[in-house]
């Protein structure tokens, strides 16, 4: 790293115009944004020693993209060289790799650079840094590009650091352990499990997945892309073809019906029909199919999409376990009945801290409230996914309410569109602070609160779905709008709902 440079000061003025916390696509999208636009006083932090952000951490057996391919790219570099319809992670991995060195983008990140807190400095109008055994980094604007799913979480169990044998998280795999013949246990059955479980399954003498709630799984529509369909995707027209045609199947799959199942049902009631064919088309035992069948409505927590993942019930090697956990030993895993399950190996695939605050490092606002306390007295919002009042010239890639389920790309560059709007504004106006006011932020929340009846959320079986959508408020802070309807916000909000104020006010 660097020497440090000086710290912010009235006359020297902050390290970068923008830090941008985060080298996954949200932070390789922002620079690039910035770059076009004209700013190019930016720096990345990066806590890992590559670009990928998930897809650099998660490197477990079978990890992949859960919506197609042709919609988990920018508009603007689309892959003509995709190997499948829902590209495996390690083709993610390149990607992000490339957009990176295409764009320049290498040279102004720093890597293995992890922020510990971020702290506004009223006095100079700029964001203090403290990075972990590093110089403060001072800058005007923070973006938060770090994302929801940076965070490994492990479960809230008894002794869960007391056993003996190996253990892992999905998202952090362990590449030197040893599975081959190896009992198993695989604790959680989200998006990880249900991709890594038939993929060590056959290399296992005995797997045992511990499942708390069912997950919704439907067939993968995942075919290796032909010669001739590449060649055709370099002529004019034909990757955004095939991009939009992806798109209108994301949005039809989860944005429309799960955030307007109140005024479309026949959606999620179909695809719950679907979901439970499918099961028995896979599951040859009744009693396994029953507990593998979810009692919520599908939507209340993001359903799943394999091939294999039911079907690996049917292995005479393979046990689903759905009485509960008491604790983990240092020879395996209790159960409530009292029953001592042995293992060589546990495998968490527990998700993420999703819905705890900022996430990786604390966000401390203009009053000293950090972003965390703002959300636990004030329950978690921002405006239109972005901005908070009383934390200046902060903004947020997909924070509460900016989120809506659609293609995680598209959601990118729209919150772009908002936030470039807001520092181009400030620079016309010669403006050092950018802050959303509380008025517009109120009207925002109080909007997002009175969509939100016809979101599938508020069935009385998502109660049962344990999902990691709800916050500790009991809210599920998800932009009930369409992603046409964000792209139009983004591009239409009222600039009067920021105030823009100069270094001396």
């Amino acid at each position: 790293m660097p020497d440090a440079a000086p710290t912010a000061s009235a006359d020297t003025g902050p390290d970068t115009e923008v830090a941008i916390i985060g080298a996954g696509f949200s932070g390789i999208g922002t620079a690039i944004a910035l770059d076009e636009s004209g700013i190019r006083d930016y720096l990345i932090l990066e806590a890992g020693d590559d670009f990928g952000g998930v897809w650099h951490w998660n490197t477990y057996p079978g990890v992949a993209v859960d919506i197609p391919s042709f919609s988990y790219q920018f508009s603007y570099e689309q892959r003509p060289d995709w190997s499948r319809s829902y590209a495996p992670g390690r083709e993610l991995k390149s990607y992000a790799v490339h957009c990176a060195d295409k764009y320049g983008l290498r040279g102004r990140t720093r890597f293995g650079t992890r922020i510990e807190e971020a702290s506004w400095d009223e006095a100079n109008d700029c964001w203090r840094l403290r990075v972990a055994g590093g110089p403060e980094i001072t800058a005007r604007y923070l973006v938060n590009g770090s994302g929801p799913l940076n965070l490994p979480r492990l479960p809230d169990i008894v002794g869960v650091d007391s056993f003996a044998g190996t253990t892992m998280h999905t998202a952090r795999w362990d590449h030197a352990a040893k599975l081959e013949g190896k009992r198993i246990a695989v604790i959680g059955t989200g998006a990880s499990a249900v991709q890594v479980i038939p993929e060590i399954a056959p290399i296992a003498s005995h797997l045992t997945v511990f499942q708390r709630t069912p997950i919704w799984c439907f067939p993968k529509p995942d075919v290796p892309l032909s010669g001739a369909l590449k060649a055709s995707m370099r002529l004019p027209g034909v990757k955004s073809a095939l991009r939009a045609a992806s798109q209108v199947f994301v949005e039809v799959t989860f944005p429309l019906a799960a955030q307007y199942a109140g005024t479309l049902p026949m959606l999620p009631e179909r695809s719950a029909a679907f979901g439970r064919a499918w099961l028995r088309s896979q599951v040859k035992d009744r009693d396994v199919r029953r507990k593998l069948t979810p009692d919520y409505a599908i939507g209340c927590k993001r359903p799943s999409f394999h091939n294999g993942y039911l079907a690996t019930f049917n292995r005479a090697n393979v046990l689903l376990e759905t009485t509960g956990i008491s604790e983990i030993t240092a020879d395996g895993v209790r159960t409530k009945d009292g029953r001592l399950h042995e293992f060589d190996v546990i495998i968490f695939a527990t998700g993420f801290h999703v819905a705890d605050g900022e996430g990786s490092y604390a966000i401390r606002g203009a009053d000293g409230t950090t972003m965390s306390e703002f959300f636990a007295t004030h329950r978690s919002q921002s405006y239109q996914g972005i901005t908070l009042p009383n934390f200046p010239n902060f903004f947020n890639i997909i924070g509460p309410y900016g989120y809506n389920g659609g293609s995680f790309f598209a959601l990118i560059e729209i919150q772009l569109q908002h936030i470039l709007r807001c520092m181009k504004e400030a620079r016309r106006r010669g403006a050092t602070r950018v802050e959303v006011t509380e008025d517009a932020n109120r009207r925002y929340f109080e909007e997002m609160l009175s969509r939100r009846h016809t979101q599938i959320f508020w069935q009385d079986s998502c109660a049962r779905a344990n999902s990691y959508y709800f916050d500790a408020h009991g809210d599920v802070p998800l932009r009930r709008a369409s992603t046409l309807q964000m792209i139009w916000e983004a591009r239409s909000f009222p600039l009067g709902d920021y105030r823009f104020e100069g270094a001396t006010r």
